[in-house]
């Protein structure tokens, strides 16, 4: 049993920095990261009927269906588990919906990793999810999601490569209104399925990015 190895869930509404916070905790102890959003993003790029049609309900507002997020962790978690320096997973977006989740706590017992996990919520507003996801931006060239809060928002170009800055295709108003009504409708549940077992840890996500990464090792510890 790999009793040691950390697994940090990660969720927030829509625009909530979670993907920044991910990245950070995974530089900060070593940990493999996966992203649901970054994870189909890059199966759309395959190009076949099931990248396609993922490019098509996503650019909508609309969710991939659990089996295709599934499938694609599933086959991650194959590959985490041949890695010789392992030291855990940092899941950005987390579980979305309820089935995902009770698949997820079997999946972590099946590759022997569930003794050490943490669930994070990291709250913001509707106003702010808005706000933030109206005006965000990515890095054309090499896919970079520039948050809009602090220094961020004075960028003109990417930090990281120098890409042209663009806007998302489901960061489109209609888009976002219906990912926040997926969110309340399908992920609060999910939270609450975690808050019920007093594994849940809420986060003020209205905060310098600093701050929130903060508040989260606090918890960690």
């Amino acid at each position: 049993m790999e009793k040691n190895k950390l697994v940090i869930i990660l969720f927030g509404p829509p625009g909530s920095g979670k993907g920044t916070q991910a990245k950070l905790l995974a530089g900060k102890f070593g940990l493999e990261y996966f992203g649901s959003g970054e994870e189909l993003r890059q199966r759309q790029k395959i190009g076949d009927f099931t990248g396609k049609k993922l490019k098509e309900v996503m650019d909508r507002g609309e969710w991939a269906p659990e089996l295709v997020i599934i499938k694609i962790w599933l086959d991650r978690l194959e590959e985490f588990k041949k890695k010789r320096k392992f030291n855990g997973i940092v899941y950005d977006g987390g579980p979305r919906q309820m089935l995902e989740a009770q698949l997820f706590d079997m999946a972590l017992k099946w590759y022997e990793w569930h003794e050490n996990v943490k669930v994070i919520f990291v709250n913001i507003s509707k106003s702010e999810s808005i706000n933030r996801l109206t005006k965000r931006r990515q890095c054309k060239k090499c896919g970079r999601l520039i948050p809009w809060i602090g220094e961020f928002k004075k960028l003109k170009k990417c930090d990281k490569c120098g890409g042209k800055l663009i806007t998302r295709s489901d960061d489109k108003q209609k888009a976002i209104k219906k990912r926040l009504q997926e969110f309340k409708n399908k992920t609060i549940p999910t939270i609450n399925y975690y808050k019920k077992q007093g594994r849940l840890i809420t986060i003020n996500g209205e905060q310098p990015i600093e701050n929130v990464f903060r508040d989260i090792l606090k918890t960690l510890k």
